[in-house]
């Protein structure tokens, strides 16, 4: 995976309408539906931390742990602004080996179809299970395969606000792999500057992604739509899992 040196910088002016406030209170709930403490939690591709800040703000013993210095400098100062002091971990996920256990993982905003290798998803999901306390709880959750074929298909997003104009163009290929542009333009003192990322996602049907977890020794507690405890619809953009590693 890349940095995302460009995107780090313009990520929280892009994720504007991620509704982190309801996914923290989603992983909550569900946790408690499921009767497991949240413990200590791991929030992995955490990016900016905005939904580890608001974990620890509810109570939660979180730490972060993401593959881009430059994402992990944004969290950290966004912690220390809040006045948290939040450990942050700069690993990628699929080489992930933590010097302590966790009960609960939580892996948010399609975070895992960047893993375009199905072998990196697998080794993601074996190191999860390594790190974590038998009963322990996995919540992630990931574009889906319709989202790719016919959202981001071969279309172009347009995105401007006060902080920058983004064009995204997708370029879809096999396997439900989507090659990613984005350019942005931000001004400066009345001149525009223009910056690009580069990257790739790929999205998983459901069947394979439960074969990996079970590989990884997960059971599949339930598969969601996107911050609601029902099935996923035909026509979901987002589809959240929740597993727990057996005993």
């Amino acid at each position: 995976m890349d940095s995302y040196n460009s995107f780090a910088e313009y990520y929280d002016a892009l994720m504007e309408d991620a509704r982190y406030e309801e996914r923290c209170r989603f992983i909550l709930d569900a946790a408690e539906r499921f009767g497991h403490p949240m413990g200590r939690t791991l929030d992995l591709a955490c990016g900016t931390g905005t939904l580890t800040l608001l974990l620890r703000q509810h109570g939660v013993d979180v730490f972060g742990c993401d593959g881009s210095v430059d994402m992990l400098s944004e969290a950290m100062q966004k912690s220390l602004e809040a006045g948290e002091h939040i450990l942050y971990v700069c690993q990628e996920m699929q080489r992930m080996a933590l010097p302590e256990t966790i009960d609960t993982c939580v892996c948010t905003l399609d975070s895992l179809n960047h893993l375009t290798d199905a072998s990196d998803v697998q080794r993601t999901f074996d190191a999860v299970s390594r790190a974590m306390n038998p009963g322990g709880l996995f919540l992630f959750d990931v574009n889906t395969v319709y989202k790719h074929r016919s959202v981001l298909a071969d279309n172009v997003f347009v995105t401007e606000n006060e902080r920058v104009f983004c064009v995204w163009q997708n370029f879809p290929r096999e396997n439900d792999t989507t090659d990613i542009a984005l350019d942005f333009f931000a001004e400066e003192d009345g001149v525009y500057y223009r910056s690009s990322e580069d990257f790739s996602e790929r999205a998983y049907p459901e069947e394979q992604l439960r074969d990996m977890l079970a590989r990884a020794g997960f059971d599949v507690l339930a598969v969601c739509g996107d911050l609601r405890f029902e099935p996923p619809a035909e026509d979901e953009q987002r589809a959240i899992y929740i597993a727990r590693k057996e005993s």
